[in-house]
C-alpha cells in the first residue's frame, strides 16, 4: 500500500496544476471561517452570521460539511485529469511494464481517492473545532462531539463521488469530457426525477426512486441545514410556513452510497481489465 501511495503522491507531486487546484480547494475550505466576519445593518437592525448559531456545537458539523462539499468539485478535476494524462502520457502503459498490475493500478487511485476524502474529512474537523471552540455557546464535551456522523457522511460523499470522477476520467479518458459528462449526468438525474412525478404510476413513489440515483444518493447524505437555525424557521412562520426539519444522516442513504462506490469501483476495474493499453 506504502509503494502505491508513493507512487500516486509522486504524480501529483510533479504536475503543477494539480498542486495549484489541491492548493485552492484548501484555502476555499479555510474561508468557511470568513463566513463568522459577515456582519451589516439593516436600518436598527444588526446582523452579524456567526451570532446565528452557525457555528454552535454540534450544528456546526452539519453546516460545515454541507458547505465544504460544494468544493469538492476542485479535487474532482485533479482526480479526471490525473486519470486522463495516464492515457495521453501514456504513463499506465509504463506503469504496467514496470509490474504494476490493472488491480494494483486501481488500487493506487482508489488510495489517492481516500486520501483526499480522509484529509479533507480532518481538516473540516480541524476548521469546525477551531471555529466552535471560538464562537459556540455550547462547550461541554458531551455536546461538542455530538453528531460527528455527519463528518463520516461527509467522507463517505468524498469517497463516492471521487470514485465516479474516476470512472468517468477511466472510461473517457479525456478529463474535458468526462467533467462534461458529470455536469450532463447531473441534469439527466433532474430530467429522470421530473419524468417519474410526472408519469410515473401512482405505486411508484418518485422521490423514493430518486434516492437511488448516484449523485442524489451523494447529495442526501448531508440534507441541507438551514432549515435548522432558529432565525430561518422563526422567518418563515411569520409567512405562515411550516417547516419540515429532516435534518438526520439515514442509513439507507449511507448503504445506497456505499453500494455506488462499489459499483463504481466495480466498473472501473472492468474497464481497465478488458481494455488493450
Amino acid at each position: 500500500m506504502k509503494r502505491l501511495f508513493l507512487i500516486e503522491f509522486d504524480k501529483l507531486r510533479t504536475n503543477r496544476s494539480s498542486r495549484i487546484l489541491i492548493g485552492a480547494y484548501f484555502i476555499l475550505l479555510t474561508s468557511i471561517a470568513l463566513i463568522a466576519a459577515i456582519e451589516f445593518d439593516i436600518g436598527s437592525i444588526k446582523f452579524h452570521l456567526a451570532e446565528q448559531g452557525i457555528f454552535n456545537f454540534p450544528y456546526i458539523w452539519h453546516f460545515n460539511g454541507f458547505i465544504g462539499a460544494w468544493f469538492k468539485i476542485f479535487l474532482a478535476v485533479v482526480i479526471v485529469s490525473m486519470t486522463a494524462n495516464e492515457y495521453s502520457n501514456k504513463t499506465i502503459k509504463q506503469n504496467l511494464i514496470d509490474g504494476l498490475s490493472k488491480r494494483e493500478f486501481l488500487h493506487s487511485k482508489w488510495i489517492m481517492i481516500s486520501a483526499f476524502s480522509g484529509i479533507s474529512t480532518l481538516f473540516i474537523f480541524v476548521v469546525s473545532l477551531i471555529l466552535g471552540l471560538m464562537y459556540s455557546n455550547y462547550t461541554e464535551l458531551g455536546i461538542i462531539f455530538s453528531d460527528l456522523e455527519y463528518l463520516l457522511a461527509y467522507f463517505l460523499k468524498l469517497v463516492a463521488f471521487f470514485a465516479f470522477c474516476l470512472f468517468l476520467g477511466t472510461a473517457i479518458k479525456r478529463s474535458a469530457f468526462a467533467l462534461g459528462f458529470l455536469g450532463v449526468w447531473q441534469m439527466f438525474e433532474g430530467i429522470c426525477y421530473g419524468l417519474l412525478k410526472w408519469k410515473s404510476p401512482s405505486w411508484i413513489d418518485a422521490d423514493q426512486m430518486f434516492r437511488l440515483f448516484p449523485l442524489n444518493a451523494m447529495s442526501n447524505l448531508i440534507p441541507e441545514p438551514f432549515t435548522r437555525l432558529s432565525a430561518v424557521r422563526t422567518l418563515a412562520e411569520q409567512v405562515g410556513e411550516v417547516m419540515q426539519i429532516n435534518s438526520a444522516v439515514r442509513f439507507w442513504d449511507i448503504v445506497i452510497v456505499v453500494l455506488w462506490s462499489y459499483i463504481f469501483y466495480f466498473l472501473t476495474y472492468r474497464l481497465l481489465k478488458r481494455r488493450d493499453l
